[in-house]
């Protein structure tokens, strides 16, 4: 049986506190929440918020950005907090899946505003929308599309 692969993608450097070099825990919970549903189904995961320490082991911008374009390049499943504001890199992946016809699944969380473009991807691409409130509300949507 072969291993399926998701990439998951979100904001990243906005998140980094200045004063500790790391992101938040909250921020990092949500993602290392998603990471460990993804890994206890088996899947295995890429992630650069884990992969550059949560922020203290960034990488050149070389060198992640042929690591990220290759490793959505090689996914089964294209998982992403757009971000609110919209998140530069994060977008770009987006477009990078989109183009290479990636199963996409964006999380947006409820009562924030996202790009234009984010919210009509859908008509040029396969793309999931899940609306969320919180991680534990995030968990059960993301089984129940799984579970499709």
């Amino acid at each position: 049986m072969t291993t399926k692969k998701v990439f998951l993608a979100g904001p990243f450097k906005s998140l980094v506190d200045e004063n500790t070099g790391l992101m938040s825990l909250h921020e990092r919970g949500k993602l290392e929440s998603l990471i460990s549903f993804f890994e206890n189904e088996g899947w295995l995961v890429h992630n650069a918020h884990k992969r550059e320490g949560w922020g203290k082991d960034f990488m050149t911008p070389q060198q992640c950005t042929k690591i990220d374009f290759d490793e959505i390049s090689t996914c089964d499943l294209f998982v992403a907090f757009p971000g609110s504001p919209a998140s530069p890199g994060t977008h770009i992946e987006i477009g990078w899946a989109s183009a290479l016809k990636k199963k996409i699944v964006l999380l947006l969380e409820n009562d924030r505003d996202y790009a234009f473009l984010i919210q009509g991807l859908n008509v040029v691409a396969d793309v999931e929308y899940i609306n969320f409130k919180d991680t534990d509300d995030l968990l059960e949507k993301i089984k129940s599309i799984l579970m499709k």
